[in-house]
């Protein structure tokens, strides 16, 4: 049962061992095929995690220097500046748009950040620390950009791991399930073949052997006809010469008649 287990159930023809061939040598390639991109995708993966280490590196350091602006902005001008800085804001400059990028057949998606329009605040710089909530805002612009790249760094970095999960069990299932089922089914259909060729020849020499019987049986049988014929032959010539040899004795012994002159 563990030997029919690891092969597939099929009838052991030519036929179906070149269908075993051809599929073999398809989860060959495709094994290949697979082998190299899970190679390319564990490459980009490891060159993505190395980005997402040191983006969050750098994203401590941004987020308290833009907690620290704040902090500047709400000691010069006061805790009421946030009112007149939202007042000041119709739409939102900074948007985000995606993309997608093909690595091996994986698409990963892209997140990057675009400036539409301007921010007018024309009346915080009147001695309300307007200096300070530029800075505030470009060093918040600058956490935005990184959290956009973190972010399309660990989406990518989430769609590559599930991508290389399954690419590499596909790997392994060709490997060792696939792979290993179609050699032995080529094997057991090379041994029926084999086997049913020697039956065949074992077939034609038993044939082979029953005809040269059979046709020294023929040919002895043929002989003795032949012999037979000939003694007959001989018994005939023999009847008729000493018949003739009789009635010539015979006639001898008969009385001419005399000859006159």
């Amino acid at each position: 049962m563990a030997g029919q287990n690891q092969r597939l159930n099929v009838v052991p023809t030519v036929t179906m061992l070149g269908v075993m061939k051809a599929r073999l040598i398809g989860a060959t390639r495709g094994h290949a095929l697979l082998k190299k991109k899970s190679d390319a995708l564990t490459v980009q993966f490891r060159q993505i995690l190395k980005k997402i280490v040191s983006t969050k590196e750098s994203m401590g350091e941004v987020m308290k220097s833009s907690s620290f602006a704040l902090t500047e902005v709400k000691y010069c001008a006061g805790e009421n500046i946030k009112h007149i800085v939202l007042e000041n804001v119709q739409n939102a400059t900074l948007k985000v748009r995606s993309r997608q990028e093909n690595i091996a057949g994986v698409k990963l998606p892209k997140f990057e950040y675009f400036s539409e329009g301007e921010t007018k605040n024309d009346l915080t710089g009147l001695a309300r620390g307007g200096q300070q909530v530029q800075a505030c805002r470009a060093a918040y612009v600058k956490a935005i950009e990184l959290l956009v790249e973190l972010a399309s760094l660990q989406t990518s970095f989430l769609t590559l791991d599930e991508a290389i999960k399954t690419t590499n069990r596909r790997v392994n299932a060709l490997e060792n399930v696939v792979k290993p089922r179609l050699e032995n089914t080529i094997t057991y259909i090379k041994g029926e073949l084999d086997e049913l060729e020697r039956e065949d020849f074992f077939r034609l020499k038993k044939i082979q052997g029953y005809k040269k019987r059979e046709i020294e049986r023929q040919m002895a049988s043929a002989k003795l006809f032949a012999e037979e014929k000939v003694a007959e032959e001989i018994s005939l010539r023999k009847g008729i010469s000493l018949s003739a040899v009789h009635n010539l004795l015979s006639q001898g012994s008969q009385k001419d008649d005399d000859i006159i002159f």
